[in-house]
């Protein structure tokens, strides 16, 4: 009874987001990820007081996890945030940034909770409803027959994260190489429901990032470099094969099922026999590649490769489906029943890749298959590790393109150009709007401001060096200069804007985002077939980044108590 202590009553707070302590706490999350945002952000290095992995990044996925709060609201909107990375993997941190500006200016403004909630919901509709028109301004179709404007979207996916250490060259081949993967796990000529294949990365450290490469069909380590010459016999042999899930260690925990134990006779003879005899089948029914999740046991296989068997054990759980898929073999999960011959995959073509320290069987497929495999080069394991998880991002974004094959406009230019419509579409039927949304006019027109100044703060986040951030008084794209150069000298200089579509010219205006400007309409651009973006978005994550950001927003809002239980 000694050991019982007296629970501590739950803390209680009221209005949070009146509380200097939790307010300060999220300019702080703002700053920090804003700093991370686009080719030049800021890298952040992340280590507990305990020691443990150092972690260098500025991707919303590895960071965001990375970062720990005793606060309940921040976590609240952490979640909100890794769970939209979960399932689109881009646009984290334009999601996380837009959120806090908007929970920042809704504060600023002074308007009632509700009021501001209920505004950006609706302003939330205008923009959604306009990014899906097909004459929005600031989306644009992508062209399957080319592949460009695929390597354009999947290089502004890999520039935009600077932990990857990447030169000009290194960022094209890299990209080149993520849309000829997503390419080669498309089905070809599959008739009904289509299933897409699978990406299989293996990275090596130490070497240059151009020596990256792309392979149909799949590479496995081969450790075992006796196996070499019989490789080289079967290189254009279709080879027969089998693949084991259970383990063949002789492990008598890790059989299942049921074991028969005779009296006098040793239970680790009984199992090896019973392994002997699976291998004695697969040799009589010609098997020449002889594949194991986990572990074989050494008689069994020297026994196999006595018979010139190729023999791979501790193939590991991630390989084992699109081993499968490639192959058409179905896992065996016991070894006390005869291996069906349904069971039997096939190989069409086998040859041995060397990376490095790295010795791999390369598996074709004897037909088409959709699974492929990239090898991944980079100088150190840091950089290794975060070009790893782009790339995957970089896989997602691409997939998500089949669903919806748009893109939007990148460098800032499509949150410039929806604050700029914003704003233009806001003034039209304003006595309805406000009396439909059960507000003045003065705080519909704050928060529409509060809004927009929202949507420019995460353009203005692409500038780390000092520079300005400006918007065209044409067609909203957005702009950056550096720090010397005045707006009046705008005029004179050559450039273009954030996505690359619009070049400057003499007649054009400027304003500085975050400043009062008279509001209008942005005229469509006129497109050039030669001129192509330069910085491409996805579609369907920003889209969804958007809709988190304002409804994250508006639940922290909407919070009136936060209850904590300290025990």
């Amino acid at each position: 009874m000694a050991r019982l202590v007296k629970k501590s009553p739950s803390l209680c707070t009221d209005l949070p987001l009146d509380n200097t302590d939790i307010c300060n706490r999220l300019h702080l999350l703002r700053q920090l990820l804003r700093s991370c945002i686009g080719p030049s952000g800021r890298l952040k290095q992340v280590h507990n007081n305990i020691g443990g992995h150092v972690i260098t990044t500025s991707t919303s996925s590895v960071l965001l996890p990375a970062i720990s709060s005793s606060q309940p609201f921040i976590n609240l909107i952490k979640t909100s945030i890794l769970n939209h990375v979960s399932r689109f993997s881009d646009c984290g941190l334009f999601a996380a940034v837009l959120c806090l500006s908007l929970i920042e200016q809704a504060k600023q403004s002074g308007l009632r909770g509700n009021v501001a909630t209920t505004v950006n919901q609706h302003l939330l509709g205008l923009c959604t409803s306009y990014l899906q028109r097909e004459d929005c301004g600031c989306k644009v179709k992508l062209d399957f027959c080319s592949s460009q404007s695929l390597i354009t979207l999947a290089r502004s996916v890999i520039s935009s994260k600077p932990a990857c250490v990447l030169t000009e060259q290194e960022a094209l081949h890299i990209s080149k190489l993520a849309v000829q993967a997503f390419l080669l796990t498309v089905p070809c000529n599959s008739p009904g429901v289509v299933s897409l294949g699978k990406i299989v990365t293996v990275s090596v450290e130490g070497h240059s990032v151009l020596n990256s490469a792309v392979f149909p069909g799949l590479l496995v380590d081969m450790p075992d470099v006796f196996c070499l010459d019989k490789v080289e016999n079967l290189h254009s042999n279709p080879t027969s094969m089998v693949l084991f899930s259970a383990s063949l260690a002789g492990d008598l925990s890790d059989l299942g099922g049921i074991i028969e134990v005779h009296p006098g006779v040793d239970t680790d003879s009984q199992i090896l026999d019973q392994l002997l005899k699976l291998g004695k089948q697969v040799v009589k029914d010609e098997v020449k590649l002889f594949v194991c999740q986990k572990v074989i046991h050494p008689v069994l296989q020297q026994h196999l490769r006595s018979h010139g068997i190729i023999v791979i054990e501790r193939l590991g759980i991630t390989l084992m489906e699109p081993l499968a898929q490639l192959t058409g073999a179905q896992p065996v999960a016991t070894l006390h029943t005869t291996i069906p011959a349904k069971a039997y995959g096939r190989v069409g073509d086998l040859s041995i890749k060397q990376f490095g320290s790295k010795t791999m069987l390369h598996l074709q497929p004897p037909g088409d298959s959709a699974i492929c495999t990239m090898i991944l080069c980079h100088r150190n394991e840091t950089m290794l590790s975060e070009l790893k998880v782009v790339c995957h991002k970089t896989e997602h974004v691409l997939r998500l393109t089949l669903r919806e094959p748009s893109a939007l406009l990148g460098g800032g230019c499509t949150e410039t150009h929806l604050a700029a419509y914003v704003r233009h579409k806001s003034t039209d039927n304003v006595t309805e709007t406000v009396s439909a949304l059960g507000c003045s006019q003065t705080e519909y027109l704050r928060g529409v401001e509060g809004f927009c100044r929202s949507l420019e703060s995460v353009a203005a986040a692409l500038e780390h060096d000092g520079g300005n951030s400006l918007m065209d008084l044409t067609h909203a794209h957005h702009w950056s200069t550096p720090a010397n150069v005045m707006e009046e000298r705008m005029e004179g200089s050559s450039g273009f804007c954030g996505c690359g579509l619009v070049e400057s010219s003499t007649n054009q205006k400027w304003t500085y985002l975050n400043t009062k400007y008279p509001q209008f309409s942005p005229a469509p651009l006129i497109r050039v077939p030669a001129v192509q973006p330069r910085v491409l978005d996805s579609f369907t994550a920003k889209l969804n980044a958007l809709q988190v950001a304002v409804e994250t927003a508006n639940l922290a809002l909407d919070v009136r108590y936060l209850i904590q239980d300290t025990n």
